[in-house]
């Protein structure tokens, strides 16, 4: 099993950056890639980010050049950071993160931390 816990949400103005944090414990090497989605009100949770075991890097196209995905890990623990940039009201949503793990590409989910971009 992995557990993971966010952290670093909150209120920026716009134009203004956070990091969110997730860390990860449990089964840690037996993940196969980290992701960043968010889900605003009324609308379905997207894919914000990625981040595999190799280090590759995916973007959504609406945060490319502003969002940086990144990690950092010990035996114990791995934690993955988004470095938000240039936060538009649009950013605005609950951000979630999610590790893909074992054999059968399980899913563990955080529990969400709020994002709010003011204008």
């Amino acid at each position: 099993q992995v557990q993971l816990v966010e952290s670093g949400g909150g209120l920026v103005q716009a134009g203004g950056s956070l990091r969110l944090s997730c860390t990860a414990s449990g089964s840690i090497f037996s993940i196969n890639a980290m992701h960043w989605y968010r889900q605003a009100p009324g609308k379905q949770r997207e894919l914000v980010a990625r981040i595999t075991t190799g280090g590759s890097t995916n973007y959504a196209d609406s945060v490319k050049g502003r969002f940086t995905i990144s990690r950092a890990r010990d035996n114990s623990k791995n934690t993955v950071y988004l470095q938000m940039n240039s936060l538009k009201p649009e950013d605005t949503a609950v951000y979630y993160c999610n590790a893909v793990f074992g054999t059968w590409s399980r899913d563990s989910w955080g529990q969400g931390t709020q994002v709010t971009v003011s204008s």
